[in-house]
């Protein structure tokens, strides 16, 4: 005679990885009753951090914005995957917010504020993808002492904040760049990261002022060439 004991019907199954992958996204219905706060210009922040990091295909741009909605620190990067995970998504800005600002976590309530502009293809439409994304930005600023500011989507025909509704066709996704291959696992790939100049009054270059080249004198009194590297 066989004993045993059947499972209460009442018990849900174990959780599997993808279900619990799906719960680390957050839906457009989710991310605008989250209090995210408005760009008072997102065309202009798009603009610039479009004009620093020239982004491609499968591009990420965490940027840091301060009371002003003025740049203080960014950095970009690609990141490829198949199966889109908030978790991953979360470490991946938590490293690049940690390599190019200090945390606020000593700070009551968080003063400057972080947003994500993400590069690719498909419709400005959401995807599951980007509520991986936002789930991820939502957590890397708990984690960073930063508010959580807005999600955008750079496609081949616009720009949109998801959650809403506002974009522009300028500037949009080039789209004679190659694409990247996605593989099974995560990829990430460091493109650039650069932190905000101080505020200098600018030269008809487009450089600040205190950024450039100015000539040196060496002990022969011959001018040398002093070069200066400065983020965009």
């Amino acid at each position: 005679m066989t004993f045993g004991f059947a499972s209460p019907s009442h018990v849900p199954p174990p959780a599997s990885a993808d279900s619990a992958r799906l719960g680390r996204m957050l839906e457009p219905a989710e991310w605008a009753s989250a209090g995210i706060p408005l760009l008072r210009n997102p065309r202009e922040v798009v603009a610039d951090l479009h004009d620093r990091h020239h982004p491609g295909p499968s591009t990420a741009i965490v940027a840091v914005l301060d009371a002003q909605e003025r740049v203080t620190a960014s950095a970009s990067f690609t990141e490829f995957a198949v199966s889109p995970d908030g978790w991953g998504f979360r470490n991946v800005l938590l490293a690049h917010l940690r390599r190019v600002i200090p945390h606020d976590l000593r700070l009551r309530a968080p003063v400057r504020t972080a947003v994500l502009l993400y590069c690719r293809e498909g419709e400005p439409r959401w995807t599951e993808t980007d509520g991986a994304w936002m789930w991820g930005l939502r957590d890397a600023c708990t984690l960073h002492g930063l508010r959580c500011g807005a999600y955008i989507t750079l496609t081949p025909d616009r720009w949109q904040v998801l959650g809403e509704g506002r974009g522009g066709r300028r500037p949009r996704r080039p789209m004679d760049e190659p694409r990247g291959e996605p593989t099974g696992v995560s990829h990430r790939e460091m493109r650039r990261t650069t932190a905000a100049l101080p505020d200098a009054p600018y030269t008809a270059m487009g450089l600040p002022a205190q950024n450039r080249s100015m000539p040196r004198r060496t002990g022969g009194g011959a001018p040398e060439a002093h070069r200066h590297t400065a983020a965009r």
